[in-house]
């Protein structure tokens, strides 16, 4: 139940009636009307801003025509419809409807909110895919947590979607991971490791170096570096690749898919997919203009093999294949883009690091070339995330040698703590982890804030089944409502009303960090009405020696209850039914 799009079409319906009676021009478009809660309360329920957009194109004042659709909304829902300003209009709702929000919610349990906005559209969401090198890192935790959250938003709002690793275990750095196990192997036999300049140093290949002395004795030690490199790589990517799925678990993140760059050669796939932007005539030999600042690997001064992304929106060409016959890093990401396309996916959406600001254009670019426009690419990139202990920069134990793992941050502050907090800025913004504010127990930390408020709903359900009262959702779909009068009760019900509309609109937006602003907000409102129950008995959610009362305002708790839960459960955190 979204009650925003139910009266905004009520709005089209009556501006479709205007036209048939000549009070507006016909066929206007109505795509951009809204019905949207106004900036400030006081202005009434709902706003919409039909006036304003149909105006210009029917050659009318907004506010004739918002005079004109005032008097034909005469649904039961809307109580009051006042022309305000320029031309908006601001409509106010009967209490009736705030009680039915409520009662729909408990009808229809976890699944209120949930959206056929997708329409079963195929989604593939690529998030993490860390090279396979050693365990995850605090950078990798936010993306993981982000691409997981963004993956279930959008299967609660109707896509059909799966979630994708893309193991980055074809290029250099994984015959320096061999190279780095290899001497861990050493160790392992009893020499002194050489773990000169270049090779991974994390006391992480300990166990791999150990578990290769295990299956291969000493067999190793004397033979060139051409006979045991292929095999030690595929060895420690195995190992670090289990390691990684074992940090996703931790935090809750499960992988549909695993896709290997690895894969991708020797089997025609690279070069299929360059074939296909040739016959679109994108594929030439060229020299390119040295680009301005710090020269990426992949650029030569010489004639190379280059993919004109320019023609679809990149600022240059881009090279594809060096002066050697070697392919570079972008050919296998085409190729591996093309596969997913031939996979039948309608929407492609990528989660980088900041770090890979620039490959958006040319990705973006070939996307568009692989699919003739069809499919749609959307790069999210995750910004840094800073520690912080007491607002003190925070330096922990460091096993993986150079860095803080995903593990350390998870056993320090909890994996529902950290899913929770990664989600309280949006992706393209900078995050400060302080691991003192995530655990204090205050307002100002919004992951409690929230958590608390679920434990209070718990807590009411809890003494209002001890003192007798049946609280089970049906019973409480079929409490008498209209005890929610007052108007504390009425605006919580507003704030409950606005979570399907609020689903909609953070899944449009790939935004999954708006769920934690609302659900801090709902929780906001639920701790209002709580605290004033304190000073008016009659705004207790359990009234002594009135049952029906108290049906009808624990409906109310409840439903906020199961909105948290909604929520939470698209963050990936679990409910707390009380705090300890």
């Amino acid at each position: 139940m979204n009650l925003f799009t139910d009266l905004r079409g009520v709005v089209v319906e009556a501006l479709d009636q205007m036209a048939a009676a000549g009070e507006l021009p016909a066929g206007l478009d109505t795509a951009n009307v809204t019905v949207e809660p106004p900036r400030d309360p006081a202005h009434g329920d709902m706003a919409t801003n039909a006036a304003m957009v149909l105006a210009k194109p029917a050659g009318m004042k907004p506010r004739e025509i918002a005079d004109r659709l005032a008097a034909r909304l005469t649904d039961p829902r809307i109580s009051a419809a006042e022309v305000a300003g320029p031309g908006f209009l601001n409509l106010r709702l009967s209490p009736v409807v705030w009680q039915g929000v409520i009662r729909s919610a408990l009808q229809a349990g976890t699944e209120f909110g949930r959206s056929d906005l997708g329409a079963n559209a195929k989604v593939n969401v690529e998030f993490v895919s860390a090279n396979p090198t050693g365990p995850m890192h605090v950078g990798h935790v936010r993306g993981a947590v982000f691409g997981d959250a963004l993956a279930r938003l959008l299967a609660f709002s109707g896509h059909d979607v799966t979630r994708e690793y893309y193991i980055n275990d074809g290029g250099a750095q994984v015959d320096v991971l061999a190279r780095s196990a290899y001497e861990r192997y050493r160790e392992a036999n009893g020499l002194e490791p050489e773990i000169r300049e270049g090779l991974y140093p994390g006391d992480y290949l300990i166990p791999v170096g150990g578990a290769l002395k295990a299956r291969y004795g000493d067999s190793l030690l004397d033979r060139p570096e051409a006979e045991w490199l292929e095999e030690i790589r595929e060895f420690a990517t195995q190992a670090m690749m289990e390691q990684i799925r074992g940090d996703l678990a931790i935090l809750g993140v499960e992988m549909d898919v695993y896709s290997s760059e690895k894969a991708l050669y020797g089997t025609g796939r690279i070069e299929d997919a360059i074939a296909r932007l040739d016959t679109q005539g994108l594929i030439y030999r060229g020299v390119l203009e040295p680009p301005k600042g710090k020269l990426p690997e992949d650029w030569e001064a010489r004639e190379q093999l280059l993919f004109r992304s320019s023609a679809h929106g990149d600022d240059v060409d881009r090279p594809i294949q060096k002066s050697d016959g070697a392919w570079t890093y972008f050919a296998p990401d085409i190729a591996y883009h093309w596969d997913k396309i031939d996979r039948g996916f309608d929407q492609l959406i990528d989660v980088f690091g900041a770090d890979h600001g620039g490959y958006v254009k040319r990705m973006n670019a070939a996307v568009k070339a692989l699919s003739n426009g069809r499919v749609p690419l959307d790069v999210k990139l995750i910004q840094l995330v800073k520690l912080y202990k007491n607002g003190e920069p925070f330096k922990m134990s460091k096993r993986a040698g150079t860095f803080v793992t995903l593990r350390d941050v998870v056993e320090e502050a909890g994996a529902d703590v950290t899913r929770f907090i990664m989600l309280t800025r949006k992706n393209d913004a900078a995050l400060d982890f302080d691991f003192a504010r995530v655990l204090e127990q205050s307002k100002d930390n919004p992951v409690w804030y929230v958590q608390y408020a679920s434990a209070r709903v718990h807590s009411v359900l809890r003494r209002a089944t001890e003192a007798g009262i049946a609280v089970d959702d049906s019973t409480l779909a079929d409490a008498d409502l209209s005890v929610l009068s007052h108007p504390a009760e009425l605006e919580l019900a507003r704030k409950v009303a606005e979570w399907p509309r609020l689903v909609e609109n953070a899944a449009r937006a790939h935004e999954p960090h708006r769920v934690a602003f609302f659900l801090y907000e709902l929780a906001s409102d639920l701790h209002s009405l709580w605290n004033r129950g304190n000073d008016d008995m009659s705004l207790r959610f359990i009234q002594d020696g009135d049952a029906v009362t108290s049906q009808g305002k624990i409906a109310l708790v409840r439903a906020v209850g199961v909105v948290i839960s909604s929520g939470l459960a698209i963050l990936g955190v679990t409910p707390a039914e009380e705090m300890r």
